[in-house]
């Protein structure tokens, strides 16, 4: 057998122990919904759990923390080497998680910058050994209502939630986000939420070692007495098992249908009345939770055709009739496209990728990034009634690459989009986005392959 296959035999075979620890822990605490985990500090120095941990780590790339090791640095000095150590430091106590690298990264169609913490490689490996152990504890317990950071469930399936919501004439709805989310959890009480499931000690005190880290800003260490860090690989777990409180006080049948999305909330409800009991029931178990909405996102919105919409998950949601023959019966339904803020986000990205500080790249180069961000920005929004907003960045990807080309060749715009419109039969190899929207239809699954196929609407 050669290295490469008895590599590939070792990791399947941890892969499956791994999820056999996760399965038994998840079916565990499914049977006993009031049961406290007791021995689970010693699983998140198991070497297949480690070992997992590496590669979810390595598949999410990222930068590196405030000792600039990245992960070739880690595979030079010997990923094996690296998680002997991690292991031994966890089994002794001696494990300590450095402050993060505290960097700002832009908010996409604002000017607002969001404040991201980076730890370093080895803190990424540890958080995400105690995630795969901690996950499926707590996933046991998780409500259909929410959807964010959660395994097998995604945004989409909340999407879906409110085309057949909407479909069964809940139209009302109110939408709303949690103000600073995760800067305003108080750590207190997110640790008594972690301790309704989890009584040992260690593991306890590793998690709050995570919260306590602090970050490492303009070269001052800063350690904030309540917030998870964003951008740690345990955060998005830890505020879905705070948040998971909203989801438990939440009566789905008197104020309308809950759908959330990590700190993102919609409810759907049948009428204004409804709807206002639902808005004034939000503000107050977020206000017994420490945490209020961003009044700049809430609101209450009637949809009725030719009416506004709501934005959510990045998508635009109006509703509309549908089109057909005269005198056909046409069906009234909630569409949506990506929004004014998507579609912008998109725009900058493609500027930027095609803007004159890059004329020294080759065109080449620049298509391939063009089609890598439109490849992923259109696996996402194609899951709806997409196919007017792709046409419009499909043109407006072919005018930017048309004006790089000219700019390299010193050259007007009008000679660059006949050479790259006209006199390429590929557009330089531009990604096509004609026919690859699934128009989504109510009550049916949208993974599906029947649930509207490979139509534009």
């Amino acid at each position: 057998m050669s290295a490469v296959s008895a590599r590939s035999t070792l990791a399947a075979v941890q892969g499956d122990r791994v999820r056999a620890l996760q399965h038994a822990l998840y079916r565990t605490a499914k049977a006993d919904p009031g049961r406290r985990f007791h021995a689970l500090h010693d699983k998140i120095y198991r070497r297949d759990i480690l070992q997992r941990a590496w590669e979810q780590v390595r598949r999410n790339r990222g930068a590196a923390g405030i000792d600039n090791i990245t992960l070739a640095m880690v595979e030079e000095y010997g990923v094996d080497r690296l998680l002997d150590e991690l292991a031994g430091d966890l089994q002794e106590d001696g494990y300590r998680p450095l402050p993060a690298r505290r960097v700002f990264i832009p908010k996409p169609g604002s000017d607002g910058r969001r404040p991201l913490s980076v730890p370093t490689v080895s803190d990424r490996i540890v958080q995400t050994a105690t995630k795969l152990v901690l996950e499926p504890i707590f996933e046991a317990g998780f409500l259909p209502c929410s959807f964010g950071a959660r395994p097998q469930r995604g945004a989409h399936d909340a999407l879906q939630v409110l085309l057949d919501e909407s479909w069964r004439g809940r139209r009302w709805v109110v939408e709303t986000d949690i103000a600073n989310c995760f800067e305003a959890i108080p750590r207190e009480q997110l640790m008594q939420a972690v301790e309704e499931r989890v009584c040992d000690r260690r593991l306890l005190n590793l998690v709050r070692a995570f919260l306590d880290a602090g970050v490492l800003e303009d070269g001052a260490q800063r350690r904030a007495v309540i917030g998870i860090p964003q951008g740690g690989c345990v955060s998005p777990l830890m505020a879905n098992v705070y948040l998971h409180r909203i989801d438990r006080a939440w009566d789905h049948g008197r104020d309308g249908t809950l759908v959330r999305y990590i700190d993102d909330l919609v409810v759907m409800c049948e009428s204004r009345q409804q709807a206002e009991r639902a808005l004034a029931r939000i503000t107050a178990i977020l206000a017994e939770l420490g945490l209020e909405p961003k009044a700049a996102k809430t609101r209450i919105v009637h949809l009725t055709e030719g009416g506004e919409g709501v934005d959510f998950l990045g998508f635009h949601h109006r509703l509309v009739r549908a089109r057909g023959r005269t005198g056909a019966k046409r069906v009234i339904f909630l569409a949506r496209w990506p929004s004014r803020k998507a579609a912008q986000h998109a725009r900058d990205r493609i500027r930027e990728l095609t803007a004159r500080s890059r004329l020294l790249v080759p065109v080449d180069i620049v298509v391939r990034e063009v089609n890598a961000f439109l490849r992923g920005w259109a696996g996402y929004f194609r899951y709806g009634n997409s196919a007017r907003m792709f046409d419009k960045m499909q043109t407006y990807a072919l005018h930017r690459l048309a004006i790089f080309v000219a700019h390299r060749h010193k050259r007007s715009r009008a000679w660059g989009w006949r050479v790259v419109a006209y006199a390429s039969p590929d557009h330089f190899g531009l990604l096509n986005l004609d026919g690859t929207v699934r128009a989504p239809r109510p009550n049916r699954p949208w993974r599906s392959p029947n649930a509207g196929g490979e139509r534009r609407r």
